[in-house]
């Protein structure tokens, strides 16, 4: 029995007319078998070195071909490329091939269409098979317990996507990701192909395609200062950063969250790993913003999910402002009613003006120390909420708060990652520059610029206090 190997660009017209009259011997000969393997025009020198190192071959062009001898107990039998298999065909079946180039062209053209489609469909069965990985530090925290469910009931990520997740955490919370585990365990989510406990850090962010930082650091300033604060946060951003790079995939996505120093983790994290795209890590905002959709709507007597486009601007944990310029309600009970998608500016319907300047302006700091406070719920929400919009894309004209790197937009200074606007589409996000603010809100904004730059130099003194002659790289 004859079996033989065709392998080509799948762009190559030498391959179409040899696969061709290949084809034909397989369907006139009853021992004679064809074998194809077509490699995209990209990758096919490389394949091509690498199969003929593996067989001690000598070959060059497209396509190469050889005979199966397998039953043998050898190594394949090369036979060489299209010239040789035309002359072996003719020496030993007295058949040839009067295909024309032209022809020859067509059938590569669909060669490569189809070869890519295969690509495409392969890659798509493998993201079925092959499961998300997701990494939680200080998983031991119940942010973590109540965002678990979340990310695996497939409305996150997609309802056919596995999803592995792994639990990181110091030594002395082992006990705890141990009860975490069994839980999720028991709880039998079809698409939660494992969960995991992890304690040591050499082993951190394998493979990761998402990492949540969830690390917080003390806030009582009686028992230490800010700058050991910072420099505890420092201290963690070193430790994952490197580990990162190292172990995560190329394309990972890192999410800052937790109760303290969310801006600048996220910004630290990127100074630490300069190979980590920035456009890959976000600080989430969406507590406070839905903190304050939530106080808004309790003045309106509605319902928290009418509130839409609040802008939380500047420092999540820190100096921030809520911006109501933009805010929109839906499906508010008054004298204009409309469909689904009618809105009402905000500041139109809340009649009562000075509620707005006076109790709400004063309640921001209070949003902000609430939204921090919260032990599980609402932040694991806003982590998933986050996470769904980056992977599926945000609701179309809907304005979303993250902390992102600045890169001069709306006049704030350049790097620091400052919460602005955004839209998610296509896996990606982007800053929405085309909104108006008016002079009001820009001298706010440079407030919490102002603090997001001080945390910054304080970062980057204590890290010319530890790594003296590092630290020129955090300035950039």
């Amino acid at each position: 029995r004859f079996v033989a190997v065709f392998t080509g660009k799948a762009n190559c017209p030498d391959y179409a007319k040899a696969e061709l009259l290949a084809d034909y011997l397989q369907a006139n000969l009853p021992d004679f078998r064809v074998h194809k393997i077509t490699q995209h025009p990209d990758k096919w020198e490389q394949w091509l070195h690498d199969i003929c190192e593996m067989n001690g071959w000598e070959h060059r062009q497209s396509p190469i071909i050889w005979r199966e001898l397998l039953d043998r107990g050898g190594k394949g039998l090369l036979l060489g490329g299209v010239n040789d298999f035309l002359e072996y065909a003719q020496q030993y079946y007295g058949i040839t091939s009067m295909m024309l180039s032209e022809e020859m062209l067509d059938i590569a053209e669909e060669n490569l269409q189809a070869h890519i489609e295969i690509e495409k469909e392969e890659e798509e069965i493998k993201s079925l098979i092959k499961p998300l990985q997701i990494w939680i530090t200080s998983a031991s925290t119940p942010i973590c317990y109540q965002l678990i469910p979340l990310l695996a009931n497939g409305e996150v990520f997609g309802m056919t996507t596995e999803i592995s997740i792994h639990l990181l955490d110091s030594e002395q919370f082992k006990e705890a990701l141990c009860g975490i585990v069994m839980e999720a365990e028991d709880m039998a989510f079809p698409l939660l192909r494992s969960v995991s406990e992890h304690t040591e850090i050499e082993e951190a962010f394998i493979q990761a395609d998402v990492i949540i930082v969830l690390d917080d650091v003390l806030l009582n300033h009686e028992v230490q200062s800010l700058e050991n604060c910072i420099r505890e946060v420092s201290e963690i951003c070193q430790v994952y950063a490197p580990l990162i790079e190292k172990n995560a995939k190329s394309e990972v996505k890192v999410i800052s969250s937790g109760k303290t120093f969310i801006n600048l983790k996220a910004m630290l994290i990127m100074t630490y790993g300069p190979a980590i795209k920035p456009e890959n890590i976000i600080a989430i905002a969406t507590s406070l913003e839905s903190a304050a959709k939530g106080m808004l709507a309790r003045k309106l007597n509605m319902n928290a999910a009418g509130v839409k486009d609040v802008i939380v601007w500047g420092n999540i944990t820190g100096c921030n402002y809520i911006d109501l310029s933009h805010a929109k309600l839906y499906r508010y009970d008054c004298a204009i009613w409309g469909p689904a998608n009618f809105s009402r500016p905000l500041l139109k319907m809340i009649y009562d003006s000075d509620w707005i300047h006076s109790e709400f302006l004063s309640a921001q700091s209070s949003l902000s120390s609430r939204a921090c406070r919260y032990v599980g719920i609402l932040p694991a929400h806003a982590i998933a909420t986050v996470l769904r919009y980056w992977y599926h894309g945000s609701p179309p004209g809907e304005i979303v708060s993250a902390g992102v790197l600045t890169e001069g937009q709306f006049c704030i200074p350049e790097g620091i990652v400052f919460s602005m606007p955004v839209r998610f589409q296509n896996g990606n996000w982007e800053v929405m520059t085309e909104l108006e603010i008016n002079a009001t809100t820009q001298e706010v904004l440079g407030d919490s610029a102002h603090e997001l730059i001080q945390e910054k130099l304080v970062a980057l003194k204590e890290m010319k206090e530890m790594h003296p002659y590092g630290a020129d790289k955090i300035t950039s």
